[in-house]
């Protein structure tokens, strides 16, 4: 008997630790490109070239983790304006697919309009956790390599979030703090987003 215990034990050990393993494996990948999809999407609303030629120094590395799941959702998700809608259906389905692969491993319990749902939600908090980089990027890069092209492109990204900030918060000492209470709001917004989900999920 101790010794079927202590079998039991090592396997369920086991399971979730490959559980973790799996569920680490999909935010790092998934996140990674869902999030690039979401960066096209902003980018080209706000009307930024992608090309090399434009001095866009993340336009390749977008195109290369992009192109595969954009180009062919185009055919059916054709541009709305401004707005790409094929990278943002990209990001959606990706962060679908991940949410998915976990349902099935948790034994597929509730229906797939929870998944959709979680989805949407996953989705929503990527946004926010992209966002955040962005504003630690400018942040950081505004101290040490403010003349560099990647310092030009993520100001440009940030700078519509934070002018209303600006405006209402002067600068301090000489110090913009705009960067720091612009990710307290972020986190903020990302704690409400959490709370709405254990609602809407009840």
């Amino acid at each position: 008997m101790a010794v079927t215990h202590y079998y039991r034990q090592c396997c369920f050990s086991l399971a979730t630790m490959l559980h973790q393993i799996i569920t680490l494996l999909l935010q790092v990948v998934i996140g990674l490109v869902a999030g690039v999809c979401l960066l096209r999407l902003y980018l080209q609303h706000q009307r930024m070239a992608f090309s090399a030629r434009s001095g866009n120094p993340l336009g390749p590395f977008i195109f290369a983790l992009t192109d595969w799941l954009v180009l062919p959702l185009r055919r059916i998700a054709p541009p709305i304006g401004r707005w790409d809608t094929a990278s943002l259906a990209a990001a959606y389905l990706l962060q679908l697919l991940q949410f998915a692969i976990l349902w099935l491993l948790a034994g597929a319990s509730g229906s797939a309009v929870w998944l959709l749902l979680t989805a949407a939600f996953g989705l929503a908090q990527l946004a926010l956790s992209c966002a955040s980089a962005l504003v630690i990027v400018y942040a950081v890069l505004s101290w040490v390599q403010a003349d560099s092209p990647l310092a030009g492109l993520v100001g440009r990204l940030v700078a519509p979030w934070l002018s209303p900030v600006r405006r209402a918060i002067p600068l301090i000492g000489g110090i913009d703090l705009s960067p720091l209470v612009l990710l307290v709001l972020l986190q903020v917004a990302g704690i409400v987003l959490d709370g709405a989900l254990s609602v809407v999920l009840r």
